[in-house]
């Protein structure tokens, strides 16, 4: 036998016990890394009901009970190697993946780093079966319910330095039970049940997913949602986008599923951040619970140990159509296309401003008199104001204070004014006005910041994206993706208003860039708007970009605080924003109004009690 070069290690083969260990590495990284692939293996056997039972977190024991097809005795020991598994045969099945299990990995990796029993019964079986992690090869009869009990005590007992990585028990119970939350999200239809040291902690029994969303994601996101229903040729898209008013400090109420699999996508949270990125400014995140349905040929899932991420055969489509499908949902929020006003905590507002474009009245002071403005009044809503019903005689004061109070009340009765009818201004910020429901209050400013920003958007898409050739042109040093990029894309950029050219194979020249951006850093900007063309297939930045401007130009002209408005004026700003989009709502996601009802009037005054 030849001795080893002196310096050079030999190569040696590793020993099974330490591949799998290895591989658990990848695959178990903690206790709801067991509770994953374990719940995953449920839900691929058909189990409509699932019981997990955590002790200390999930390091001392996680058993999971299903009500799935269960396993046959002589196929136990086999469910425990590595490599096995009933859900793929051949590249066609791994490229047409429709389990969420497919690698035979999980129950191997988890045997190889704690001690693991495995109960299992089928439909057709007198009894149950029941198989040790340590001796796979024999299982024993036992007692047990048609399913499978998984029973994993002591993670990682055997690799001590592992669990020296661990966090606290509560912190690792908080990480499973995501981990369930995710998976329950996917599968409203099934039932949950966690225990936790013995007390029960979360249970879902099964639901439609409007209703399993608002248990996990709480009553706020369940106030302040919209549904979105999408398709488009093998795309479907479906579930839930929050309103702004229910974005979080934390990115941590975003589920977004393909083929109803929990992913964590770089290029589907881009697609949606963009669609929010019109509502939604600043350091806030959106709240949505969305479900992505393909043919699984159109998506690769073999992508990362914890199938977490994927990987699109047409990634510029899917981002497309994500993008545009919860634009869409989102630019439905306006009275009128909601149908029902939204309550204080879900409403959908700003401060910050000049002429007023929807309105060419005389400016005068907004009283609660209405009499005066009859005339201008009656023309401007001829169709929807009706006559007033004759004054009782001797109205008194009251009657000679609020002469218009019979007119609102009868104008608002009407549906097609979701916002009512004014009826005065409050403090020169805020328009109060009555419809069939109660109260509503305007932030006059936000309100008209949005109409204004959505008109100047309108206005500005009609005319296209438009060049501004550069006197000189701005070269800079690019790397080979870049130039690559550059060259891949050139109608792709063009479309964007970028003009952008390789000059050498390390050196690009910027010779035009959007109009509208003229004083941008020519160079800045198409480093970014290449990264982003070579990442989404297109680029977000310029409408991002733009918008900004949009938004300033918008807040600069919209009417602003303190200015005294007449009621037509008013009514006029109530009608525009009912046919807004995104009017719910001003430029950073705030609300432009709130609806009181006659009952939450009623309980501040103690009606009825």
């Amino acid at each position: 036998m030849s001795t080893p070069v002196s310096g050079i290690r030999a190569i040696r083969q590793l020993p099974d016990q330490l591949i799998s260990q290895i591989a658990a590495g990848e695959v178990i990284e903690r206790p709801s890394a067991v509770v994953k692939e374990l719940l995953e293996n449920a839900l691929d056997a058909g189990a409509t009901q699932l019981s997990l039972r955590l002790e200390a977190g999930g390091v001392k024991r996680i058993a999971i009970t299903d009500n799935g097809s269960g396993i046959p005795p002589e196929q136990m020991p086999l469910a425990l190697a590595r490599h096995a598994t009933s859900k793929i045969a051949n590249l066609h099945d791994l490229e047409n993946v429709t389990t969420l299990g497919f690698r035979g990995e999980a129950l191997a990796s988890i045997a190889s780093v704690a001690q693991l029993t495995m109960t299992s019964r089928t439909a057709d079986a007198a009894h149950a079966w029941q198989v040790t992690g340590h001796d796979p090869q024999s299982p024993g009869p036992a007692s047990g319910a048609q399913g499978t009990l998984i029973d994993v005590e002591d993670l990682y007992f055997n690799t001590p330095a592992r669990r020296k990585f661990l966090k606290s028990e509560q912190t690792e119970y908080g990480h499973c039970v995501e981990v369930v939350r995710r998976i329950a999200l996917a599968r409203p239809d099934v039932r949950f049940t966690v225990t936790h040291n013995g007390k029960t902690t979360e249970h879902w029994q099964e639901s439609a997913l409007a209703q399993r969303s608002a248990q996990i994601l709480g009553d706020e996101f369940a106030q302040a949602r919209l549904p979105l229903e999408e398709a488009a040729g093998p795309l479907r898209l479906h579930g839930f986008a929050g309103l702004p008013t229910a974005a979080r400090m934390r990115a941590d109420s975003q589920y977004f599923y393909v083929n109803g699999r929990f992913v964590r996508d770089k290029l589907l949270t881009h697609a949606v951040r963009a669609a929010y990125q019109d509502v939604l400014h600043g350091d806030r995140f959106p709240s949505y619970v969305l479900q992505l349905d393909l043919d699984p040929a159109l998506v690769d899932v073999n992508v990362h140990p914890s199938k977490i991420e994927v990987r699109f055969r047409d990634s510029r489509a899917v981002h497309q159509f994500v993008f545009h499908a919860v634009s869409r949902t989102l630019a439905r929020t306006s009275a009128t296309a909601q149908g029902d006003v939204p309550a204080p905590a879900a409403g959908l507002s700003s401060t910050v401003s000049g002429a007023l474009p929807w309105a060419n009245l005389p400016l005068r002071q907004a009283s609660f008199g209405v009499a005066q403005e009859r005339a201008t009044y009656g023309a401007m809503f001829a169709d929807t104001l009706r006559a007033d019903p004759v004054a009782p005689a001797g109205g008194g004061a009251l009657s000679s204070l609020f002469p218009q109070q019979s007119t609102m009340a009868a104008a608002s009765d009407d549906d097609d004014f979701p916002l009512g009818f004014a009826l005065a201004q409050l403090h020169g910020i805020y328009v109060l006005a009555q419809n069939r429901v109660g109260l509503v209050l305007v932030d006059m400013h936000a309100a008209h910041e949005r109409i204004l920003y959505e008109q100047f958007k309108q206005a500005l898409e009609a005319d296209a994206v438009q060049l501004q050739p550069l006197l000189i042109p701005v070269t800079f040093h690019a790397d080979p993706v870049e130039v690559g990029t550059a060259e891949e894309h050139v109608q792709t950029l063009a479309a964007l208003g970028f003009d952008i050219a390789a000059m050498s194979p390390t050196t690009l020249a910027v010779r035009a860039i959007p109009a509208l951006l003229k004083n941008s850093d020519a160079q800045a900007l198409a480093r970014d708007v290449l990264r982003d063309v070579r990442e989404f297939g297109g680029s977000r930045l310029l409408v991002e970009r733009r918008n900004e401007l949009l938004g300033t130009l918008a807040c600069h002209t919209a009417v602003r605080a303190n200015r005294q408005l007449t009621i037509p004026e008013m009514n006029a700003l109530l009608r525009q924003m009912e046919t807004t989009e995104r009017s719910d709502q001003c430029n950073h996601g705030r609300p432009t109004w709130v609806q009181l009802a006659l009952s939450d009037l009623d309980k501040l005054f103690l009606r009825g009690q």
